[in-house]
């Protein structure tokens, strides 16, 4: 159905480590089961596709995951965080506890793809109704998971430790009003009993070629943070402006003001940034000069300090402006995600494995920082973590010219949840193997 890219094992050392200690039985052996187990993936992922799920409210997802993994046999704990899963997998050697991570879901978008399994769900979003879509490739990342824990959980006596799998519900930001996603997963204690050494997550990439991993030590994706801006005037007559003060104006020099907090405030030799007003609010009528105006939008740092001087330059251009025409500005700056930091010695450590799965020398791609942003970045802050991207965009398509993820057209070639699970396999096996 789906075509396999085969996966060798390179000889000699890169870098500083060797595979030598890995058993080539148990080598060649999940090699076999991830190309045996792929039209199952396939499947999954369809089916999840068909039914997503948004953000908390994840619940045939999850419940179709925990279902697969006690079927496995594995210590399986469900309402992590509202819906996620948990699975402990202990090997039969003694060993470090791994874990890998999956985000479970979907987003407010109406599919526009002619597939036999494009979502119809609806759901209520913002008090909207809307379509709801897989449209970030999370149900492939469920699908990947589900693979490699039946491959693990097959292989357990081989194996030289425990794996903690974890499905994560709302990787895309809880409801307005909701706590979710990794850092309540923290919180609630998904990194211990048993301790977990080292995380693994990946993301696949539509505009990426197929067969292609991208990966960066150090900081590989941008903070993210969330900024609300209400400009308050006094509302008039829209014939009589000089008896109020509009905030429509005033919201309209904030907003090309902003734009110097980075082309002109920022030192972007040391890291990009990026600051994008993407929503704005005011009036009810055209002949009446609103009292308030309210904008919102997107911050994303890959440096702290520069995250920190950005924050104050926002609110003293907006503040300073409004004060000039006699309104005023009330500013608030959410922290939502902090930068995706790949550990630096576990990078470069598992580099001889990426390199394996990807095959090709110019397969594996040392990509340049990203300023989407991933609440991975939580793992990554309590545990060393490896987060990196796996190519989906088809042979036959231009990636300048694929669509994005978060759009209504969204695409992924599914060869590549092949990739995927080899890459999360050897990257448990080398780890327990090389300790």
């Amino acid at each position: 159905m789906t075509k396999f890219y085969s996966i060798i094992i390179l000889t000699g050392v890169i870098h500083s480590f060797s595979f030598a200690q890995i058993n080539p039985r148990l080598q060649s052996k999940v090699n076999a089961m991830i190309r045996e187990l792929e039209p199952k993936v396939v499947e999954w992922r369809r089916d999840i596709h068909q039914h997503p799920e948004l953000s908390n409210r994840e619940f045939k997802t999850a419940a179709k995951v925990a279902g697969h993994l006690k079927s496995l046999g594995m210590d399986v704990k469900t309402e992590v965080a509202h819906t996620g899963v948990v699975a402990v997998l202990k090997g039969g050697k003694p060993g470090p506890v791994v874990a890998l991570r999956a985000d479970m879901d979907a987003l407010p978008v109406t599919e526009q793809n002619d597939l036999p399994f494009a979502s119809r769900e609806k759901a209520i979003f913002n008090d909207q109704e809307t379509g709801v879509m897989h449209a970030c490739g999370h149900d492939a990342h469920v699908a990947i998971l589900m693979g490699v824990a039946e491959i693990l959980a097959k292989n357990r006596s081989d194996l030289k430790g425990t794996v903690k799998f974890i499905f994560q519900p709302a990787e895309e930001g809880a409801p307005e009003g909701e706590e979710g996603g990794a850092k309540l997963m923290i919180e609630e204690g998904v990194l211990e009993n048993p301790k977990v050494d080292v995380i693994f997550g990946l993301h696949i990439q539509s505009f990426l070629p197929l067969g292609k991993i991208k990966y960066r030590p150090g900081g590989m994706m941008a903070a993210t943070d969330w900024f609300t801006i209400k400009v308050k005037g006094r509302q008039a007559h829209g014939a009589y402006p000089w008896r109020g003060i509009d905030p429509v104006v005033v919201s309209s020099q904030i907003i090309i003001g902003l734009q110097t907090v980075i082309s002109r405030q920022s030192e972007l030799v040391k890291n990009a940034a990026v600051l994008t007003v993407a929503t704005i609010h005011g009036g009810i009528r055209k002949n009446i000069i609103p009292g308030e105006v309210e904008m919102s939008g997107t911050i994303r740092t890959l440096d702290t300090n520069m995250q920190k001087e950005i924050h104050e330059r926002i609110i003293r251009t907006a503040t300073n402006i409004a004060e000039s025409a006699g309104a005023t500005a009330e500013v608030e700056i959410e922290k939502a995600f902090p930068v995706v930091y790949n550990n630096p010695q576990l990078t470069e450590k598992m580099l001889p494995t990426l390199q394996r799965v990807a095959v090709e020398k110019d397969n594996l791609i040392f990509m340049d920082a990203d300023l989407g942003g991933e609440d991975f970045a939580f793992y990554g802050q309590q545990v060393p973590g490896l987060f990196f991207y796996i190519g989906a965009c088809p042979p036959n398509v231009d990636p300048a010219t694929a669509p994005v993820h978060h759009t209504p057209d969204f695409m992924m070639d599914e060869n590549c949840m092949v990739n995927g699970m080899s890459a999360l396999v050897n990257l448990t096996l080398d780890y327990m193997y090389s300790k």
